[in-house]
């Protein structure tokens, strides 16, 4: 019988400093925690990283989740280029479609314009460009893949060509194939592979890495369901799910980046309920990618803020992934994001270092 149980780290502290078997490190990352909550059977309770290792030796899956949340997450070695995941880091998204919500039909005609715009974004400090041709919003009419292919690979050649790395988010195995022909490193499916029958197989034979999103009936669109009964919960078994099942089909674990997609086949609340309890994802033992820029939700939660008026809530929801751990931002406004991560890091480095200093004395 599947255990109920998960876990979900709490009570962050600013360093492990004078904390020797209090606390525990997130991820390999920049973050420690000193709690669980444990979540079982609909119940929360707290258990003290320090009082852990007590239910570990009871509960096999508390360990093996454990065991997940505080491994390194290994670095993607992509060509010459090198992916680490033990700061957060910034996918810029370059859309080239001509009805994205948010900046589609500006470039769609441009391959050079898209191709600059996206070098761009590097400069200003994105680690990855995700290149797509299709829209996802809701009620997006289906974009024949032919179409798909010459939006997106005249620019992704372009990319590639300067120096850029870049990911193509689609959910078509004949894209993916075509993208990755062109250079492009990382496939970004919304589908989690579900989409298309070939699409596995394509990722596997090319031995790249993968962005496995979670959608409530990926087969019928991005944007289906019914609705949850614990969205946090349903996500997180769906994805353990999804990820066993492709690393069954052949994909390495650690060319795994799982997605919890926020605003797709969510309602607000699912999807504040998702954020508040990003850290549980961790537990999947997969890099984390965080796609809440200029998102229905802040509207929302803004007095129907339009796109274009986002900015704020964007930085605010992606300061909440970087404070659960969440390795990847995927982003409109680049500078302003790796600005705001910057400024992150230069607090979290000040605080170890005042706390070695003390602990020194």
């Amino acid at each position: 019988m599947k255990s109920s149980l998960h876990l979900r780290p709490i009570q962050f502290v600013d360093t492990p400093v004078g904390r020797d078997g209090e606390v525990a490190r997130l991820a390999g990352g920049m973050a420690w925690f000193a709690a669980y909550e444990v979540i079982e059977d609909g119940k929360y309770r707290t258990v003290p990283i320090a009082e852990f290792a007590a239910l570990a030796a009871q509960d096999e899956r508390a360990a093996r989740l454990h065991a997940a949340i505080t491994s390194i997450r290994p670095p993607l070695m992509l060509g010459d280029r090198t992916l680490r995941f033990d700061q957060p880091m910034v996918a810029g998204i370059l859309n080239v479609t001509p009805d994205s919500f948010s900046d589609g039909g500006k470039l769609e005609e441009d391959p050079a314009a898209a191709a600059a715009a996206g070098v761009d974004m590097s400069a200003k400090g994105a680690a990855l460009i995700d290149v797509g041709g299709e829209s996802t919003r809701p009620k997006a009419p289906l974009v024949w893949e032919g179409d798909e292919i010459k939006r997106v690979v005249p620019v992704i050649e372009r990319l590639v060509k300067s120096g850029t790395l870049v990911s193509t988010d689609t959910r078509k195995a004949a894209v993916m194939e075509a993208a990755l022909a062109v250079g492009a490193a990382i496939v970004n499916d919304v589908s989690a592979l579900y989409w298309d029958d070939r699409s596995t197989e394509i990722v596997v034979r090319a031995g790249c890495p993968v962005v496995l999103m979670h959608s409530p009936d990926p087969k019928k669109g991005p944007h289906g369901g019914d609705g949850y009964g614990d969205v946090l919960i349903e996500v997180f078994d769906w994805l353990e799910a999804r990820v066993a099942a492709v690393v069954a089909a052949g994909v390495a674990r650690e060319k795994i980046i799982v997605d919890p997609g926020i605003g797709f086949g969510k309602s607000l609340q699912d999807n504040l309920a998702l954020l508040n309890g990003l850290a549980l994802f961790h537990g999947l033992g997969c890099p984390i990618m965080l796609g809440a820029s200029r998102k229905r939700m802040i509207g929302a939660l803004s007095n129907e803020a339009p796109v274009d008026a986002r900015l704020g809530g964007s930085i605010a929801l992606a300061m909440k992934g970087i404070e659960a751990g969440v390795q990847m931002l995927r982003v409109h406004d680049v500078a302003e994001t790796v600005q705001a991560i910057r400024v992150w890091r230069g607090l979290k480095d000040a605080a170890l270092t005042s706390s070695f200093e003390r602990a020194a004395r």
